[in-house]
């Protein structure tokens, strides 16, 4: 909102500074990792006076996980979902109809972790939140909602269009199918963010990294000379997802502070489902899904090696890896949790960049 301040600009003067993206973006990131320092600490206070036993940890998890994690207060993504949310408002152009969807899908997704992670604490079961289907159910139609709403605000010419990464002006169009398709997108996002987060600190890294990554591809493709030099399709509007990013951000590396191992809060499913449901809607605006498998691609990896063990299981009553998602399975192997969070940023680091590294080759 500070965004209509330019209004007061003849041009010359400090107001000039809030019609830039840019500095906008800047001005976000900051204004959620200085709130996250300020209120972090009172935030987790207050989860733990009132939560009691903290996060119901699973019994068929690895070893030491029961004995080291419980007690340790979960739903640290209310305080995420709060800066993030609260930051983007401050910023963004009010106007801006991206905005707003990107905002519905995170605190939409975020709701139903809540809710998710509510049950779970008043039950004390780490199997007690809301069922399987209800979540699917909640999710797709939340993202059935934002879907039409993109392909509404979207440029006649890419409505309902997939767009190719590399491959220079390929654009596939889906008609209807565009809708499940987008759906597909924006929920598998948010249940892959959701497997991933497991240890301390796995899933905060990854997600900032994949939203930095979407929100340079955002401003790129909201801009007009950016994408006739690098010949990727134009979405206009789109630029001002960078504030969304960037105070995500933000937020992130606020509340890593506090989520670095050994954790003193838990995002819970209110921190995965929405930070996965926002890095799913930003693709989705940019025309860019096929590049979120990529720059998300650690999260792909965790969602199929739980997709994959289950099949095998079922078919052949043996398992492919010792736990899944795969970061237990490296558990299992021996590997130091520390050690298995540090090398899967890395991983998620080097995707990033070649996820970005598709802007160009074409």
């Amino acid at each position: 909102m500070l965004f209509y301040l330019s209004e007061f600009s003849d041009g010359g003067d400090a107001f000039n500074l809030f019609r830039y993206i840019t500095f906008r973006s800047g001005c976000a990131f900051l204004t959620a990792l200085v709130v996250s320092f300020l209120f972090g600490g009172r935030f987790i206070r207050f989860l733990q006076r009132n939560q009691g036993n903290g996060q119901p940890i699973r019994d068929d998890g690895p070893e030491g996980h029961l004995l080291a994690k419980s007690g340790t207060p979960t739903m640290g993504g209310v305080f995420i979902l709060g800066t993030l949310t609260a930051s983007t408002l401050m910023w963004a152009r009010p106007d801006n109809h991206y905005i707003w969807i990107i905002l519905l899908v995170t605190t939409g997704f975020g709701l139903i972790g809540f809710a998710d992670d509510f049950l779970k604490i008043r039950s004390g079961q780490a199997n007690g939140g809301l069922s399987g289907r209800l979540r699917l159910l909640l999710g797709f139609s939340l993202a059935l909602v934002a879907s039409i709403w993109v392909a509404g605000v979207h440029p006649q010419e890419l409505s309902r269009q997939l767009a190719f990464p590399v491959f220079k002006d390929a654009l596939l169009s889906l008609g209807y199918l565009f809708f499940p398709f987008a759906m597909i997108v924006i929920v598998g996002a948010a249940n892959a963010v959701n497997l991933t987060d497991g240890l301390d600190g796995l899933a905060i890294v990854p997600a900032m990294v994949a939203g930095s990554a979407l929100g340079i591809i955002a401003y790129a493709v909201g801009r007009v000379d950016f994408t006739e030099y690098l010949d990727v399709h134009y979405v206009p509007g789109t630029g001002e997802i960078l504030v969304f990013t960037s105070a995500l951000i933000g937020s992130g590396l606020g509340f890593l502070w506090y989520n670095a191992p050994p954790a003193a809060v838990f995002m819970g499913d209110t921190g995965s489902l929405a930070l996965g449901g926002a890095l799913g809607a930003v693709a989705v605006c940019t025309k860019h899904e096929i590049v979120l498998a990529i720059v998300g691609g650690l999260f792909v990896m965790e969602a199929l090696s739980v997709i994959i063990q289950v099949i095998y299981f079922k078919r052949t009553g043996r398992r492919v890896f010792l736990m899944a998602p795969i970061h237990h399975h490296f558990e299992k192997l021996g590997w130091a949790e520390p050690q298995i969070v540090i090398r899967f940023w890395i991983i998620s680091l080097i995707l990033a960049l070649i996820g970005l590294a598709t802007l160009k080759v074409r």
